[in-house]
């Protein structure tokens, strides 16, 4: 499963990055990350870790699942975080990613607008991949409607985090 969604917002990378490079940002604005906090790091993790619990449900059917993520690439203009775990197990992979494209202006001019224009707008787009089978059946419908919910309330955190 590969989903993606993207916003614009009111805000230069700079600080859109400070905010997606966290992964404890990430309850704030999408509500089936129930939980993160940070992990312990392990030889080979690539970036600092964290323990993420995910939370859906569907009806009466309820799901969660708790995986150790790790940062393991980050520059000025994207993340990414991927599924590592410790137990010496095999786990179906998850992979979460952000990608920043702009600042355009307001008219979708690439380059950040001049001061007597419009405010710049910077388009985050945020990537899942699972390669899983076993969550819910329905599990793409239902991250697809979380990802309506959460794109206003992302733009409220990075614009918030600009201000």
């Amino acid at each position: 499963m590969n989903l993606a969604a993207s916003v614009e917002v009111e805000a230069p990378a700079d600080v859109i990055m400070s905010v997606v490079n966290d992964l404890g940002t990430y309850p704030r604005w999408l509500d089936i990350v129930g939980n993160v906090r940070p992990a312990d790091p392990a030889e080979g993790d690539p970036g600092p870790a964290w323990s993420v619990d995910l939370r859906a449900q569907l009806g009466p059917l309820r799901r969660s699942k708790r995986l150790r993520m790790v940062r393991s690439s980050s520059d000025d203009r994207s993340v990414r975080f991927d599924r590592r775990e410790l137990d010496g197990r095999s786990h179906s992979p998850w992979r979460l990613s952000a990608d920043l494209a702009g600042p355009v202006d307001a008219s979708g001019r690439a380059g950040p607008a001049d001061a007597s224009g419009p405010p710049a707008l910077t388009e985050v787009t945020m990537r899942l991949d699972y390669g899983g089978t076993l969550w819910l059946p329905m599990l793409d419908r239902l991250l697809a409607e979380e990802i309506r919910r959460a794109r206003p309330r992302l733009k409220a955190v990075l614009e918030s985090a600009y201000q």
